[in-house]
């Protein structure tokens, strides 16, 4: 039976990837050696129970006026101002035996006092934020992002930049290893020593895990692949990490180089942190930082082949963070092209980074062959009413959304779903009606896998070989121009500068894909998201206009009783308190704010969460819509 058309947004983009996964190291391979470095860092665990880094930097020749350092205020894939610096404990500088006078110029720089050099600088950075952001250490690990602890020399940045990293002398310590894809000067591969970059930029681009951690290899179109897990995880799976990993990185491989199926990195760690409860990633040039629950991995115990949806969600961020190698690492808006580490740098094309991003991640599942369209529209089908969810989509843009992400999207608070916009979950969706409106429009011979490459070879393809140049949002414009052959104007003015909802019932019908919204209108709801406080429910936040919010009721109120009756910290409690009423009705709520009990009537509205679901529909004998195009 030939398959409709909408198979073709989830084709593979070549054959499923195979091969046999392997837990050794691949052995140390030649690097490309730098120039003699004239900055120079030693990094030390100096307490583990005190999470303490002691860093040592010495710069060979200082400027003559007086060398000013800077800890960067950000680090880049993830835009808040987090001041890295007010983790510096201590600090003092020294030349030739002597102390050198450093004067702090603001929160994040100071500047030494004139000398000849060489300069050294010694600081120790406490370490204790267990993210993908920062640095954390203990008895157990170590890691860090080089924004968290090596100070930027400023005038010297393009440089050669040398790290020594050093083996603690705890005897726990002994048989820690070290992961990074920072190319070796004259440590092993997995070693403490000395390593090297070819300026400040790739220095803070390849964060640095240190511990007992498992280790897996495997090789993605000829490229090595380490999957590095620290934490404890009993009868982690790692072959089956291997083989579905190489799936989702040969398939992205493959998409954005189709011919040469030439990966842009020469070798690429997986560096996670496994924990009870977590979940995060970040991306940097040849490697991602990771944190997720240790039951989301996958485990040897287990005989069944499916995909549970704690893994799934696992490999949806790995396949997240590596989208990311080509799109935003490589190709880049023209704010990022170079970063300003010391200040916001605003971009209004994060929509396009980071929500085309969240588009293929999940894509990439179906096309590597490791989930079929049906478990794809169902987490379509999720994104879809995370976003009709919030009033905020009616109020701001995906591209004010993208600019606002320092001030905003990154410091959400109970109001966000009245006020903002995902550009990540919203941006996935417009990526979604993208590539449907250009394979109608181009009767299936263009899609957004076009605009993609085409990105890539403009801009992405040569970023670190001397032609660093980012894309601004009016060449972003005219290559959907280009790409599809007309106008595509009316469309960022609607969905991307505009707040329209983006029309995907329509888009989807001649696909052969139905778009169905069964939310429940005749249950009876306070249209609110419920916390705990201890046993008692909080009221998270109160979604605007919903009868919560009409009533008087504001996010932290604790609720106490609905007509008398009371009301546990289970929101299942709440349900069924509300479902012996019907809509319509007026109902009494006592709940606490801070220490004051107060009493307010609702008048319960009928559920206003979306049900959004998708299907494919059975083809039908002659198919319909728009040609459906060559495999990408």
């Amino acid at each position: 039976m030939k398959k409709a058309p909408i198979q073709k947004i989830t084709a593979k983009a070549g054959a499923k990837a195979s091969g046999k996964a392997t837990s050794k190291a691949v052995a140390k391979t030649a690097v490309k050696t730098t120039p003699a470095a004239g900055i120079i860092y030693s990094i030390a665990a100096a307490d583990l129970a005190g999470h303490m880094f002691k860093v040592t930097l010495t710069v060979k020749a200082p400027a003559a006026i007086g060398q000013v350092f800077a800890l960067p205020a950000w680090i880049p894939g993830s835009y808040m101002i987090r001041e890295f610096s007010r983790n510096i404990v201590s600090i003092r500088a020294e030349s030739d035996g002597k102390a050198v006078a450093l004067t702090k110029l603001d929160k994040h720089s100071w500047q030494a006092a004139p000398c000849k050099g060489p300069l050294t600088v010694e600081y120790d950075v406490y370490a204790w934020d267990l993210s993908v952001r920062a640095a954390h250490l203990d008895q157990n690990h170590g890691f860090f992002n080089g924004t968290s602890v090596f100070l930027r020399v400023l005038g010297q940045e393009a440089e050669p930049h040398e790290v020594h990293i050093v083996q603690p002398k705890d005897a726990a310590c002994k048989t820690w290893k070290v992961a990074t894809t920072l190319p070796e000067l004259k440590a092993k591969r997995y070693g403490f020593g000395s390593y090297q970059a070819a300026n400040y930029d790739e220095l803070i681009d390849h964060p640095v895990e240190m511990g007992d951690f498992a280790l897996a290899t495997f090789t993605a179109h000829g490229v090595p692949h380490d999957i590095v897990v620290t934490g404890k995880v009993p009868n982690l799976d790692l072959a089956r990490l291997c083989r579905d990993l190489k799936a989702i990185c040969e398939t992205q491989i493959a998409f954005f180089e189709p011919k040469t199926k030439k990966a842009p990195m020469d070798r690429y760690v997986f560096m996670t942190m496994a924990v009870g409860d977590g979940y995060g990633g970040l991306e940097h040039r040849a490697s991602t930082a990771l944190i997720c629950a240790r039951a989301d991995l996958p485990t040897t115990a287990s005989t069944s082949t499916e995909i549970g949806d704690g893994y799934l969600k696992f490999l949806g961020l790995c396949s997240h963070e590596y989208f990311h190698t080509w799109n935003v690492k490589r190709i880049k808006p023209a704010a990022f092209a170079p970063y300003n580490l010391q200040a916001e740098s605003y971009s209004p094309l994060l929509w396009l980074f980071e929500g085309f991003t969240s588009y293929y991640d999940d894509l990439m599942l179906v096309r590597a062959g490791l989930i079929d369209e049906a478990a794809y529209f169902k987490l379509l089908g999720k994104t879809v009413n995370s976003v009709l969810r919030g009033s905020g989509r009616t109020k701001q843009s995906v591209a004010d959304s993208s600019f606002d992400a320092w001030g905003k999207y990154y410091r959400q608070d109970e109001n966000a779903p009245n006020a903002i916009v995902s550009y990540y979950t919203k941006g996935s969706l417009i990526a979604l009606a993208f590539d449907l409106t250009l394979r109608s429009k181009t009767n299936g011979e263009k899609s957004l896998d076009d605009v993609m490459q085409a990105l890539w070879q403009r801009y992405g393809r040569d970023f670190y070989k001397g032609k660093a140049r980012g894309v601004t949002p009016a060449e972003v414009e005219a290559l959907f121009d280009e790409v599809s052959g007309t106008r595509m104007k009316p469309f960022f003015e609607r969905y991307i500068r505009g707040t329209d909802d983006v029309p995907l019932a329509r888009l989807l019908a001649p696909f052969g894909v139905k778009y169905s919204d069964a939310r429940k209108a005749e249950k009876a709801s306070l249209d609110v998201n419920l916390g705990r406080d201890g046993n008692d429910a909080k009221l998270a936040q109160v979604h605007q206009g919903g009868a919560a919010h009409v009533a008087g009721l504001s996010a932290g109120d604790v609720l106490v009783a609905v007509d008398g009756l009371r009301v546990t910290g289970n929101p299942a409690n709440l349900d069924t308190l509300l479902g012996r009423y019907a809509v319509g009705a007026r109902v009494a709520i006592h709940a606490f704010r801070r220490d004051e009990l107060m009493t307010f009537v609702a008048v319960l509205q009928g559920d206003r969460v979306p049900g959004v679901s998708l299907a494919l529909l059975p083809a039908p004998k002659k198919a319909t819509g728009p040609k459906r195009p060559s495999a990408a």
